[in-house]
């Protein structure tokens, strides 16, 4: 028996391609979201008496994953990359529904022209991701400090020092009143080293590329030191 999952919603955030999403909601505080609601759902009624709530539950599709990507065992990064779990012992996106879950903080709910907006907090998902339900955080039944949680019981430690280049650094200036957070977003973002587990363990220099926003980031990396280089606004081709 199969079912047709229709999305409620789409997400905005400043994460253009999943390369630079963390892997948890609040490991980057700067890296803040909206939630547009489309129609019919797109209507203040659907979301009334939510502004109650501090937090929500965002079911959503790991939509850049292929459908046939998804395996029995994955390799969390948190072990490494070189030890095998369960997939359902994991928050893998390569499962066999490509479905996600993510607590995050309702800022606000705004409508403007017609379309609600709910204003998010630090979250983890790609720009453009479908949103297929939203559920409100209560705190007495799915709030449990005394939980186990295996192998990531804690919030995990930041891998990489990050520096800007002075060009860099100038570009951040010019950039600051129509983004004052990019500096901070870019420093949490490549802090916990977006990386795969497996190119993590090289230690020889290399640079990287992210895009946050417009911007195409360019960074390398010297033993545990990230150098953030060269910061520009792609063209509308995304280049």
């Amino acid at each position: 028996m199969t079912y047709q999952i229709d999305p409620i919603g789409i997400i905005r955030s400043p994460y253009s391609e999943k390369f630079a999403v963390p892997r948890q909601p609040n490991l980057v505080g700067a890296g803040l979201g909206e939630l547009y609601l489309s129609a019919p759902y797109n209507d203040p009624i659907s979301v009334k008496g939510l502004e109650q709530f501090s937090h929500l539950w965002l079911l959503f599709l790991f939509h850049h994953i292929a459908p046939e990507k998804w395996g029995l065992t994955v390799r969390p990064p948190r072990l490494g990359g070189n030890k095998t779990m369960g997939v359902f012992a994991s928050r893998s996106p390569f499962r066999p529904n490509h479905i996600g879950l993510s607590a995050v903080e309702l800022k606000g709910i705004v409508v403007e022209n017609k379309q609600v907006i709910l204003k998010l907090g630090s979250l983890d998902l790609v720009d453009g991701t479908p949103i297929i339900d939203i559920k409100p955080y209560l705190p007495y039944c799915d709030s449990h400090p005394e939980a186990l949680a295996g192998y990531a019981q804690s919030v995990p430690d930041k891998k990489l020092t990050v520096e800007f280049s002075q060009k860099a650094q100038l570009i951040l200036d010019l950039q600051k009143q129509n983004y004052p957070q990019l500096a901070e977003l870019i420093t949490q973002v490549i802090s916990q080293d977006p990386r795969p587990a497996y190119k993590q363990k090289n230690s020889s220099e290399q640079t990287y590329g992210i895009t946050l926003y417009h911007f195409n980031i360019k960074w390398k990396i010297i033993n545990k030191h990230a150098i953030i280089e060269d910061i520009h606004k792609s063209d509308i081709n995304g280049n």
